[in-house]
């Protein structure tokens, strides 16, 4: 079972590569490293990580923020861009994607934790907004989800890692895992992003 998954978009692969050792000392999983907007696309369309940290000026026919603007328009997934670039024609292109960070480079571990913290708190809010309920959820699923399968997804809406949540149910890995299992399984997803999209979907759709 997969923590909260990253996907970094940078066609410089030392610096890629840079990142994601950052990302993983952390004790978040890289999904996926992309060297080029136009496969970042292409990947994106077809796979929900938690969060994509994005480099604006990247290889392709499209930078970053036109890869923002492209994924947004199809699905809900936090993006964090990452730059060079910080003069105000920059700034007011991604702003129009609303983004949930924005990093200059250089930075450091901190600069790259607090960006990563923010935009899973901000996404997780916004989910929480939703009032979501387990009457909703088992609407949702193939079958009704029990009371500790519910507990365990509204950590998930929080942005709780998985490695946190066993603190908090006073459970053992084993048994969230065995509970995660089940919860995917009955919501027809792969993995927590999945479960959360597919959430989102329907509760905007109903509001």
């Amino acid at each position: 079972m997969c923590n909260i998954s990253i996907v970094i978009v940078e066609d410089e692969a030392i610096i890629a590569q840079d990142i994601a050792y950052k990302i993983k000392s952390l004790g978040y999983d890289v999904e996926k490293i992309i060297y080029n907007g136009d496969k970042a696309i292409d990947y994106l369309s077809f796979h929900t990580p938690d969060l994509v940290l994005c480099d604006i000026r990247i290889k392709g026919t499209k930078d970053g923020i036109e890869v923002a603007e492209t994924i947004r328009a199809k699905k809900n997934i936090p993006f964090v861009f990452l730059t060079s670039l910080s003069d105000r024609n920059t700034l007011d292109r991604a702003k129009k994607t609303l983004p949930y960070g924005y990093i200059v480079k250089p930075f450091n571990d901190r600069d790259l934790l607090s960006a990563i913290e923010m935009a899973i708190y901000k996404f997780s809010q916004e989910i929480e907004s939703l009032k979501i309920t387990k009457e909703k959820i088992d609407f949702l699923s193939q079958s009704p989800v029990t009371d500790r399968e519910y507990e365990i997804l509204e950590c998930m809406i929080q942005g709780m890692p998985n490695k946190e949540i066993p603190q908090k149910l006073f459970i053992s890995m084993n048994t969230l895992k065995y509970h995660i299992k089940n919860l995917f399984a009955k919501l027809e997803v792969s993995n927590r992003a999945e479960a959360l999209q597919k959430i989102i979907r329907l509760l905007t759709q109903a509001a």
